[in-house]
């Protein structure tokens, strides 16, 4: 017989599985707020914030930076599907920061020029290149 007091995690992308666990709680940020889940929580289905995914289990918390998605939650198993991710240990800090840096520089050249489209995809660059490095340096 299963155990119902833990959830199945998995977070997939489009270059495929980035993380798979068992867990006694997780913690998303949704486009309306930061929901937690537990076992035997409620079916769910939400649109994802970027931010870090915390997966708790025993004494242990894993944090994946994950860009975007939606999570789907039923019968104890939580899959993530993410336009990106990466696990905390993972992240290479100076490549986000190279990120950051040329995301700003787009932003700049956005607003110079008054180009809504490349603003709006310079700033979610930079949203993503800051939710990496928070993500890693909780290490």
């Amino acid at each position: 017989m299963a155990d119902n007091s833990v959830i199945t995690v998995s977070i997939v992308t489009p270059d495929g599985k980035v993380y798979d666990h068992t867990a006694d709680m997780i913690v998303v940020s949704t486009q309306s707020g930061q929901l937690g889940i537990m076992a035997n929580h409620v079916p769910v289905i939400a649109t994802l914030a970027v931010d870090e995914t915390r997966v708790k289990y025993d004494d242990n918390e894993d944090e994946i930076a994950v860009n975007g998605g939606f999570i789907e939650f039923s019968n104890n198993v939580a899959t993530i599907v993410a336009d990106s991710a990466e696990n905390q240990s993972d992240i290479d800090v100076a490549r986000a920061q190279n990120a950051r840096q040329r995301a700003e520089k787009l932003i700049a050249q956005a607003r110079q020029k008054h180009d809504q489209a490349s603003l709006d995809r310079a700033q979610i660059a930079l949203r993503r290149a800051i939710n990496r490095i928070n993500t890693a340096k909780k290490m």
